[in-house]
């Protein structure tokens, strides 16, 4: 039996799963403008790392968040790693770190999925990129409430990166055997 954290979490996370497939569907089917590269894998890789801007600005805000605290908090000032740092400090350092891991891991999936997946597949990567910026803005307001707060917001930056690996992987293997 699972605990109400745990089944909070568990909402979160297929919520966030659905979302995931359907944005990443809906937009290699829909074929929208506004998020399709030009042709050419250099275009795509321009077109991914482009949109991209909206993971980057996730982790300029997160660095600007605890840059501001600790120059506002004298406990906080010398930085973690010569004070123990505060509640606040723990809570914002700790977003940091998950959004550094997520940050690294989306923009090299993108430029994979990039130079990896058809034309036609493209417009994934900015849809992937508006989950990050929502995700993130979910998991940031969620997180000094507990992991099933933050849950959504997790699984919005996680799981497209996770399809997008699995379809990427997929792809390659098909290569190989046809």
């Amino acid at each position: 039996m699972l605990t109400d954290k745990q089944q909070g979490v568990l909402r979160g996370m297929v919520s966030g799963v659905i979302a995931t497939l359907l944005a990443l569907t809906i937009s290699i089917v829909a074929h929208e403008p506004a998020f399709e590269s030009a042709p050419g894998y250099p275009a795509a890789l321009v077109h991914a790392l482009t949109w991209d801007v909206l993971i980057v600005v996730c982790l300029l805000v997160n660095i600007g968040l605890l840059a501001r605290h600790r120059f506002f908090t004298p406990d906080d000032i010398d930085g973690g790693g010569l004070t123990g740092g505060t509640p606040q400090a723990q809570i914002l350092q700790s977003t940091l770190q998950n959004t550094l891991e997520q940050t690294v891991l989306a923009v090299s999936v993108h430029a994979l999925w990039a130079v990896a997946m058809p034309h036609a597949w493209q417009a994934a990567v900015p849809a992937a990129a508006i989950l990050f910026f929502v995700g993130r803005v979910l998991f940031w307001r969620g997180y000094a409430r507990g992991a099933p707060a933050r849950a959504l917001g997790f699984a919005l930056t996680f799981y497209p990166s996770v399809v997008m690996v699995f379809l990427i992987v997929g792809r390659l293997l098909l290569g190989l055997v046809w």
